[in-house]
């Protein structure tokens, strides 16, 4: 692991970072859609929702890592984990992903659900490490209402 050259800062993130995050998102090879789900008004609403579950990563004034977690009232979700390559290394995923779930278990949720697409080996290693295993009695099915935009 790498040695990080200040302490990382965990922490929600504000309204204003929200450009700050895709730019991680981007950075780091997260899709982004910003016709979609990923517009800056739709990402604005979901935050403004639940404030708390966009968190941040900060190694001094800089953004390394991000992750959006999400509560459906039974499950915790944890959503768009995203790290820039030079902070790879330094804990920053783990550090928001543990905080997403104590979040979540003072809500009082003990399930914790993560997808990740097909072929994202380095995330699979991830989750793996840090307790999270494969469902294979779960089968995945959407349907994608797309609006024109």
């Amino acid at each position: 692991m790498k040695k990080a050259r200040g302490k990382l800062l965990i922490r929600p993130l504000t309204a204003t970072e929200i450009p700050e995050m895709i730019e991680v998102w981007k950075t780091s090879g997260l899709p982004y859609k910003p016709r979609g789900r990923d517009s800056l008004k739709n990402l604005k609403a979901q935050r403004n929702h639940d404030p708390e579950l966009f968190l941040g990563a900060f190694l001094g004034t800089k953004l390394v890592s991000v992750v959006l977690a999400s509560d459906d009232g039974r499950r915790a979700w944890i959503n768009r984990l995203a790290v820039i390559p030079e902070a790879r290394g330094l804990g920053a995923a783990l550090a928001l992903v543990r905080r997403a779930e104590n979040i979540m278990r003072s809500r009082g949720r003990r399930l914790f659900c993560v997808q990740i697409e097909e072929g994202n080996d380095e995330s699979i290693r991830f989750f793996q490490h840090a307790g999270y295993r494969l469902e294979h009695e779960i089968h995945y099915y959407t349907k994608r209402e797309l609006k024109s935009y």
